[in-house]
């Protein structure tokens, strides 16, 4: 037995895929970007310890732990974020609807985070004003000691990891949006399909001679029609007895003794002389 009712194979839209590598790439970049934090979060720590060396700002022994641990942290999250949406482009290429909007959330924030990010690092890097509460330097003394103490390469890698990790996001987020991509994420609904020959819809009858059904000649205990084998023949058919004149046993033979002697086996004719 076929189920005519089955649901149609969904085939995935190139552009649900490249978003979902994208996604990938996203992700990539976010680990190389906690790789250069990490490698050169002591350096900044010392340079911004150095610069607030001496002022009377209050916490000013403890403001470059305070930037190690703001610089990880966000890091970090920003990691965790990109994990989280690579695991949604898998349920994105599965056509589930509810991760495709998920994705549109998560990827929101992610790009005012990594947009944030590129506007302070496009500013100078640490924009922030120390002379608020004190004497403390101010936001080009911390700047030129950054420049100073971390490598050259440290600013332009970040920088462009920034640049690519946002073009990636967008760039995905936008895909699947796209109306090409809708008819992917609906819910399948069953589609008809008619019957294949020798299958038969489980529980409902059949009209003799259709696939599935038993068929009507030769079959036992079954009516046969007319002219068909094993269907009793009509009126003046061979093998049938006629409606219109019915048959009788033929009469008997005539008895030994009511046979003439002449006729009688074994006899001798009477003499004519």
């Amino acid at each position: 037995m076929v189920d005519s009712q089955s649901v149609p194979a969904r085939q995935r839209p190139s552009i649900v895929s490249i978003s979902s590598y994208l996604l990938f790439l996203f992700l990539a970049c976010q680990v190389l970007t906690l790789i250069v934090t990490l490698s050169t979060i002591g350096a900044t720590r010392d340079a911004i310890r150095a610069a607030y060396e001496g002022s009377n700002v209050d916490g000013a022994d403890q403001v470059g732990d305070v930037f190690l641990a703001i610089g990880v942290g966000s890091s970090i999250l920003l990691l965790l974020l990109a994990i989280v949406l690579a695991v949604l482009a898998l349920f994105n290429n599965q056509g589930r609807n509810g991760a495709r909007i998920t994705t549109w959330i998560v990827g929101g924030i992610m790009v005012c985070c990594v947009g944030g990010g590129l506007l302070s690092n496009a500013a100078g890097g640490f924009t922030g004003s120390g002379d608020a509460g004190g004497d403390g330097p101010s936001a080009e003394e911390i700047q030129r000691r950054l420049e100073e103490a971390l490598p050259s390469w440290a600013q332009p890698v970040s920088l462009v990891l920034g640049v690519i990790s946002l073009i990636a996001l967008l760039t995905a987020l936008i895909l699947l949006a796209l109306p090409k991509a809708n008819p992917f994420f609906r819910k399948a609904t069953a589609a008809w399909e008619p019957p294949t020959p020798g299958a038969s819809y489980p529980g409902a009858p059949q009209a003799p001679g259709q696939p599935g059904y038993p068929q009507a000649p030769g079959q036992p205990g079954y009516p046969q029609a007319p002219g068909q084998p094993g269907y009793p023949q009509s009126s003046g058919e061979p093998g049938y007895p006629s409606s219109a004149e019915p048959s009788y046993p033929p009469p008997p033979a005539d008895r030994p003794d009511d046979t003439p002697p002449a006729d009688r086996p074994g006899s001798t004719p009477p003499s004519t002389s």
